[in-house]
């Protein structure tokens, strides 16, 4: 679909605002946790890489609003900006490093016209670390520790296996569903998920969608 660039532009920000009120308006009818708010909102605001590329969204916009959304992300840890997604003085920079690895991925792969690895990249941080951190946190009954860092086997798990079906679904649609795809899609939720649980300070919103989207990009590139 192509659109006006401030047509794109409202798209993406009622799209932001319709999931930034589903959370705000659970976390006040139901007394919704605060982690699960501010996992609503990375997961539903992770798709805005899907109306970028299906509204052929160009490179300067994407990068556009990177920059925007990074400044913004920043500020908020200093000031309640984004209360239902950031705590003042929070320590982890998640939020911060999110709207920077969109504009990393977007810059990599647009231009190539392969926004398919971007999109890859970005949901299954979305899907795969929001999906863990909830499943963790509420049903994690086996932790393990890695260099201080506590975890879950059914937190672990859920990232593998998020990350496996969106890299199959994104590949599968965009190559074709075969063996090696499926392999690739192995690997990748693989990797995903070792670099969720190596990672401290929110980083893993960094290194997740680029470690998924470069790898899912070198080993098809690799097969043919």
């Amino acid at each position: 679909m192509m659109a006006t660039p401030l047509v794109q532009i409202g798209l993406v920000a009622a799209w932001l605002a319709v999931v930034g009120g589903v959370a705000e308006g659970l976390r006040r009818t139901i007394n919704l946790d605060a982690e699960i708010t501010r996992k609503i909102v990375h997961i539903g605001s992770g798709h805005v890489i899907l109306l970028a590329w299906w509204l052929h969204t160009p490179t300067w916009m994407g990068l556009a609003a990177s920059v925007v959304s990074s400044g913004v992300a920043l500020l908020s840890y200093r000031f309640p900006i984004l209360p239902g997604i950031n705590g003042v003085g929070r320590r982890s920079l998640g939020t911060f490093f999110y709207a920077v690895s969109i504009g990393v991925l977007t810059a990599a792969f647009w231009p190539l016209g392969l926004p398919q690895y971007a999109a890859l990249g970005i949901l299954v941080m979305a899907w795969g670390d929001g999906l863990a951190a909830l499943v963790g946190q509420n049903l994690g009954r086996h932790p393990y520790k890695v260099f201080g860092n506590q975890k879950s086997w059914e937190g672990s798990l859920t990232m593998a296996l998020a990350s496996f079906i969106i890299s199959l679904l994104i590949l599968g649609l965009t190559t074709g569903f075969t063996a090696a795809v499926a392999g690739t899609a192995l690997v990748v939720a693989i990797a995903a998920t070792l670099l969720e649980t190596l990672s401290f300070y929110g980083l893993d919103n960094l290194t997740v969608p680029l470690g998924s989207a470069a790898l899912a990009y070198g080993l098809i590139t690799a097969i043919g």
